[in-house]
């Protein structure tokens, strides 16, 4: 599988982000249009603000996951990134993965570098046809990714 980078890339950067399907783009669109709408009906929240411990940039590539249950010869998950923070990201899927299975995911960092990190499956749960969002756990915190 070709790693493609493209942090922080709007839909009008397709070209690198080869292989990165325009219908992710418009789920993750509207999930952010819908956790926006959300948080401004509770009120003293602002909308767009979150309160986690470290805060996730947007971070748009295309990852691999292996999970240790898988078949020694099986190709891995594709992942296609949402967001990123040194102790996890979220990401879409067209699989439905398994809650709470450890693996590594292999991902771009922001210089381009390709690295495999240890990682646990938190959430994975279906927002449309066919498609799931999901969440991951670094299993040791990603200093790279970092929010400047």
């Amino acid at each position: 599988m070709t790693l493609t980078v493209g942090p922080n890339a709007p839909p009008t950067a397709a070209p690198a982000r080869t292989g990165w399907p325009a219908e992710v783009d418009l789920i993750i669109s509207a999930m952010a249009a819908g956790e926006d709408r959300a948080s401004a009906a509770v009120p003293g929240v602002t909308p767009g603000v979150t309160h986690r411990q470290h805060p996730r940039m947007s971070y748009r590539v295309i990852a691999a996951l292996r999970l240790f249950s898988d078949q020694h010869d099986a190709p891995p998950w594709q992942l296609f990134t949402r967001d990123v923070g040194p102790r996890g990201l979220g990401f879409v899927t067209s699989h439905r993965l398994p809650l709470g299975y450890g693996g590594t995911v292999e991902l771009p960092t922001p210089d381009g570098q390709i690295i495999e990190v240890p990682c646990t499956l938190l959430r994975c749960r279906e927002i449309a046809s066919g498609w799931f969002d999901g969440g991951l756990y670094f299993n040791r915190e990603q200093a790279v990714f970092t929010a400047r």
